[in-house]
């Protein structure tokens, strides 16, 4: 088992630094939004163009599902410094953990299919010689989806935070090393918090993912085309970017308020994960694909994949707030409730929400590392507020 150091040194790190790939208890801060007489495009120029202008971000989409099915799309700034284009609804960017969610349905289909049980656990996933903690072997795929195994974010390990300050300077992928051996060696020894509460855990995704592919034989690339992207006709999504279309054209990642120690605006490297950790943050997608996939949400009567999708918003652990859902987070800001997730990633960072009540989408897509991902809470509130919903869906949630 590799050397383990004390917690509180990447914990102090971590908040110096905010060095991993997305978040589960950021304050969004004060929401609010501010209505320019019902012009829908005014309003979110308003609260997204100074992003931009402000140079926290060099380019951002905005995608918006409105409640009777329809689609505004917003882009600002650029692709690319000193060129690129304004981002559009198909260009691509690293969506980081919004991954989950796409993960958390797969495993939503395979359960709907019976050919997996949210209550299975990893001793009868994973092969018989795999070196699991008595801890480790009794994690079921509901645990691990909700973010409540007591897995931590990534293995505490003397390596782990030698990457970690790495990135600072260089931003490179502090999570390269996470491979199988480096995953089940740290599962040998797992023991789990006396108490588990939601806790957010990459490495408890990718091996969730794992699990799927040992269950189903399939790769987590087949799963997803053959369980979401295929049915749903998401062509710009995937796991392997340079397969996509436009990738040629795709957002170049560029630092933010992160890595602590490259000057913001500057170009970071992409990050590559490793085979085991694809499933929890390896997804490149689009504006109008991550409307797609929210909206398949929202209509639970449509097709059994809806209806699978529509259960992974049910929250699973209740919490006075930030509630744990299958890889969405639920909250209320505002008095909206608003189910969501984010995912932050080498020079992106990403937003998905969803308003039950309203029937409405937001996706939020820049190509800078910041945390504060307000502005998608905000166009949430806007269309709760400004956007009318249709009669024939008031009630139906």
């Amino acid at each position: 088992m590799p050397r383990s150091i004390p917690t509180l040194v990447i914990v102090v790190l971590m908040l110096s630094g905010c060095g991993t790939l997305s978040t589960w208890d950021v304050d969004p801060g004060s929401v609010s939004a501010s209505s320019n007489q019902g012009d829908l495009a005014l309003d979110v120029d308003a609260l997204a163009r100074p992003l931009v202008s402000r140079g926290e971000t060099p380019g951002l989409v905005v995608g918006l599902l409105l409640p009777d099915g329809s689609r505004r799309f917003f882009g600002y700034g650029t692709t690319e410094q000193g060129g690129g284009e304004v981002p559009g609804p198909d260009t691509l960017f690293a969506v980081g953990s919004l991954s989950k969610g796409f993960l958390g349905g797969i495993a939503a289909t395979l359960a709907q299919d019976g050919r997996l049980s949210w209550s299975d656990t990893l001793s009868t996933l994973l092969p018989p010689e795999t070196p699991l903690s008595p801890a480790a072997a009794g994690i079921s795929v509901e645990q691990l989806a909700t973010h409540t195994s007591g897995l931590p974010r990534q293995p505490p390990t003397l390596r782990t935070l030698t990457y970690f300050v790495s990135y600072l300077f260089t931003g490179e992928n502090f999570y390269r090393h996470l491979d199988n051996d480096a995953i089940f060696d740290y599962l040998s020894g797992f023991s789990a918090p006396a108490t588990v509460e939601p806790q957010y855990s990459n490495i408890g995704y990718g091996i969730l993912g794992y699990a799927l592919e040992q269950k189903t034989g399939q790769s987590v690339d087949a799963l997803l085309a053959e369980r979401i992207t295929g049915p749903l006709g998401l062509v710009h999504t995937g796991y392997t970017p340079e397969s996509l279309p436009g990738f040629a054209l795709r957002a170049r990642g560029y630092a933010g308020d992160q890595p602590k120690f490259i000057r913001r605006g500057q170009p970071v490297p992409d990050w590559r994960m490793t085979n085991i950790m694809r499933g929890s943050a390896a997804l490149y997608s689009s504006a109008a694909d991550l409307l797609t996939f929210a909206a398949a949400h929202l209509e639970p009567v449509a097709s059994p994949l809806n209806a699978a999708l529509a259960g992974n918003l049910r929250v699973r652990y209740p919490r006075p707030r930030q509630a744990a859902a299958v890889a969405w987070i639920a909250d209320d800001v505002a008095d909206v409730h608003i189910t969501y997730q984010i995912g932050i990633i080498a020079g992106y960072s990403s937003y998905l929400a969803v308003n039950e009540a309203n029937h409405t989408a937001v996706v939020v897509l820049q190509n800078a590392f910041n945390w504060d991902y307000s502005l998608g809470h905000e166009l949430v509130l806007l269309l709760a507020a400004t956007v009318a919903t249709p009669p024939t869906l008031v009630g139906r949630n």
